[in-house]
């Protein structure tokens, strides 16, 4: 799957120096690569029954609403604290340094269902873990992680051990 890496954009020292930034922006402005990218992530689980479909904030928006159509199941929105107008649960998680937090709906996830979480890009695997313990704290089953961009030397796959991890790039 490693033609999708001609679609995405690398920015050295960005956003401070060296950081090598992987810009999807470009991969989404192509119709040939968005498409690829949305058909692979729905072949890949369209043998699995979804239920939801979950995106986190804010690149994850770009990919799991649409996936979750293909998949005919629901989207759900996982935000930064404060985003959500409704009741909502929330877990935490440790950052290179510091803590961060997300929140969903309390009522997004019922239980039983099986959930699928699609997002850009995994690096430590903080933030995919978390919204994974929120679907769990639901009563929810997650089904899989899909992710556009996986940073394996950051090996993010040690902090989702068993849980299934498809990334279609990785680095």
């Amino acid at each position: 799957m490693d033609d999708l890496k001609a679609y995405i954009r690398e920015v050295p020292d960005f956003p401070k120096p060296g950081i090598l930034f992987y810009d999807i922006t470009t991969l989404l402005a192509d119709p040939k690569a968005l498409r690829m990218t949305v058909d692979r992530f729905v072949w890949l689980f369209a043998g699995q029954q979804i239920d939801k479909v979950i995106g986190m904030e804010s690149r994850g928006f770009m990919f799991a609403p649409i996936v979750a159509y293909n998949l005919n199941a629901g989207f759900v929105p996982v935000r930064k604290p404060g985003k959500l107008p409704w009741n909502t649960e929330s877990a935490s998680y440790e950052l290179e340094y510091g803590t961060d937090t997300l929140e969903i709906h309390a009522d997004a996830v019922k239980e039983g269902e099986r959930v699928l979480i699609i997002d850009d890009l995994v690096a430590t695997g903080g933030t995919a873990a978390a919204t994974a313990d929120l679907v769990e704290k639901l009563g929810g089953t997650v089904a899989g992680m899909g992710f556009l961009v996986e940073l394996t030397f950051l090996e993010p796959r040690q902090r989702l051990a068993n849980r299934e991890v498809i990334s279609l790039i990785q680095y």
